[in-house]
């Protein structure tokens, strides 16, 4: 089943599970949050890439009313939902079905965000990816990353796996969900932290830094 398929029939289902999927989601999210440096009446340009539901794009929105959002995903299904969840809202939002590993990013950005996204590419699609964010970011212009990282040996990965899956169950996650999401987990190509925040320094941006970690959970930043 390609990856377009997996996240189409999970479209319905993906808000819902996301607290439960993402133990530390509060923090993760916030986190994320915090480290947008712009003022908010900022008229901000902002691309999501790997939207979704739209659900980190609808944070940002919340705190930066006169941004203009445009939601890059590869899942009509996802932004079927996005759009639904925008539905009421009165400010620009684009939303683009979109490979953005292979397609180019069109225009300029403020900001530039992802959510749980770009550890589906391999380490040279992410290489790739962040010197094209980089050249797609206006002067001054930040990309945040919210995602997940490899652990830094076999053993510390397979500990990350392991008290994730108990943090879900605990949380009572439904075996459907649960065994759902580890179908999706299969098309993962997790890199480690040190080599994304070396591969962002290498494509050109400044003040690089880890804001959050909590076990595979992930808040990089760099700005250009």
């Amino acid at each position: 089943m390609s990856i377009e398929s997996l996240f189409d029939d999970c479209a319905l289902d993906y808000d819902s599970e996301r607290k439960i999927l993402v133990p530390c989601f509060e923090d993760f999210y916030g986190t994320a949050l915090e480290q947008i440096p712009f003022g908010k009446d900022a008229s901000l340009k902002v691309l999501d890439l790997g939207a979704g539901t739209g659900l980190f794009s609808s944070m940002v929105s919340a705190l930066y009313p006169h941004a203009e959002l445009t939601l890059y995903d590869i899942s009509q299904g996802m932004l079927h939902e996005a759009r639904k969840r925008f539905e009421n809202n009165k400010k620009s939002v684009h939303f683009v079905v979109k490979d953005y590993s292979e397609s180019p990013i069109e225009g300029k950005f403020d900001l530039i965000i992802s959510a749980l996204s770009i550890h589906h590419l391999s380490d040279i699609g992410k290489k790739q990816l962040f010197q094209k964010i980089y050249r797609n970011l206006n002067d001054k212009g930040v990309f945040i990353n919210a995602d997940q990282a490899l652990g830094d040996s076999p053993e510390i990965e397979q500990q990350y796996r392991s008290v994730w899956a108990r943090q879900v169950r605990d949380k009572g996650i439904s075996e459907k969900a649960f065994q759902s999401a580890l179908e999706r987990m299969k098309e993962d190509k997790m890199s480690t932290l040190a080599d994304q925040l070396e591969w962002m320094k290498h494509a050109g941006f400044r003040k690089v830094n880890c804001w959050y970690k909590n076990y595979s959970f992930i808040v990089c930043s760099g700005s250009r």
